[in-house]
């Protein structure tokens, strides 16, 4: 049935229950385009067309699929429509990932500009009994990007994103531990003699994370100046495998003040490596000075296997790291403590002790609002201490 409007006014057809057609003109070209949905809500729908007609922002009705504009804009590298630029490469990943196992199956073969917010809802409703709140809140994050741009590039007349009747809440994010000062220091003299003992140490005394310490050259440490300079960071993508990269942003980029025993630990660790190059044991009386490391040394390459040379370049696997520093944590008596919490141990010691959270934040690379937000975490000393001055306050009030 077919309801007559005046010229100029369009007209809308039913296909079948809840399905429609769509037709008006823009500066004299016809239009068709398909809805899903009530009468009224396909009634508002052509009045959007003809107001963007009338406005000049008309998106021309084509047979896009959202599965198609999917894979472009993970092409182009998932651009949002805020930054405008491409995400990393394991963000890229992480991107694709998400939408071919949890977008595509179910819209992917929908026109994009017939998609309805009521079917993302029920998408979410569908993931919410299967995944968690974190992961089902990374689908809404992708969606709100990938569906934004093509509104930005006109690809949409309307975002459905919009008008969502519910999104996804972000669950509660575990930021882990923090040690106190006491167990900090037993945690890191418990590695003395082991391999990772300098990796520990760099963690829990600098703050700096895991992929930033792996990536660190020689040449990134001023002796003279006792500092150390980060300036990027090991990635691992299924495209690239291992690889260096800068930070995400330029606060990431540091050079960071370091204390005597820090540096003496780094100093003897270097010589090990000029030894090594020159090819005498610990003992000999050499002078170093003339011995040359190859250009980009690692502080911390990956070690040989048995019958190989070391090289000094080749990055060391992150996670096997973690994996061993977890294994050592649990023996000292620290069961799930992951390497990344040294980080948050450090920034906390620090604000604890009155250091200002701007100056915590510059030397971790972080921005101070996320600082505390998420990274600064509360000790048992630090809780304590909060009691007592509480009480101090309260005292004979209560009585």
């Amino acid at each position: 049935m077919t309801k007559k409007r005046g010229h100029g006014e369009g007209s809308i057809d039913q296909r079948g229950e809840n399905n429609w057609r769509l037709r008006y003109r823009i500066n004299g070209k016809r239009f068709t385009k398909p809805f899903r949905g009530t009468k009224t809500e396909a009634q508002k729908a052509l009045r959007q067309l003809l107001h963007a007609g009338d406005t000049g922002s008309h998106v021309t009705p084509d047979k896009l699929t959202f599965g198609a504009w999917a894979v472009h804009w993970l092409a182009i590298g998932a651009p949002s429509n805020r930054r405008r630029r491409h995400v990393g490469q394991r963000s890229l990943e992480r991107y694709t990932e998400v939408l071919r196992l949890h977008v595509l199956p179910g819209l992917g073969d929908r026109p994009l500009q017939q998609l309805q917010a009521t079917e993302i809802d029920a998408l979410y409703e569908r993931l919410s009994v299967k995944m968690s709140a974190t992961t089902a809140a990374q689908v809404h994050g992708v969606l709100v990007s990938c569906l934004g741009t093509a509104m930005r590039t006109r690809k949409l007349a309307r975002n459905p994103m919009l008008e969502l009747a519910k999104i996804p809440a972000r669950g509660e994010v575990d930021h882990g531990m923090a040690l106190d000062d006491e167990q900090l220091r037993a945690l890191v003299q418990g590695f003395r003699g082991k391999a990772l003992f300098p990796i520990v140490a760099l963690a829990a005394f600098t703050g700096a994370r895991r992929n930033e310490i792996l990536a660190l050259r020689w040449d990134d440490l001023t002796v003279a100046d006792k500092t150390l300079r980060i300036e990027r960071a090991i990635e691992e993508t299924v495209t690239h495998g291992l690889r260096l990269k800068g930070p995400k942003t330029e606060r990431g980029k540091r050079t960071i003040k370091i204390d005597d025993d820090l540096l003496s630990l780094l100093v003897a660790e270097r010589e090990r490596h000029l030894r090594i190059v020159a090819g005498i044991s610990d003992r000999s009386g050499v002078d170093l000075s003339l011995v040359k490391l190859p250009a980009g040394a690692l502080m911390f390459p990956n070690p040989p296997l048995p019958g190989e040379s070391l090289s000094f370049t080749r990055l060391r696997n992150p996670r096997v790291v973690t994996a061993a520093f977890v294994r050592h944590a649990t023996k000292l008596g620290f069961p799930g403590l992951r390497l990344h919490d040294l980080r948050g141990s450090h920034e906390t010691l620090l604000l604890d002790r009155g250091v200002p959270v701007h100056v915590v934040a510059a030397r971790c690379g972080h921005d101070p609002a996320v600082l505390l937000r998420s990274y600064a975490k509360r000790t048992r000393k630090a809780d304590d201490s909060a009691a007592d001055v509480i009480a101090a306050i309260s005292k004979g009030t209560l009585r």
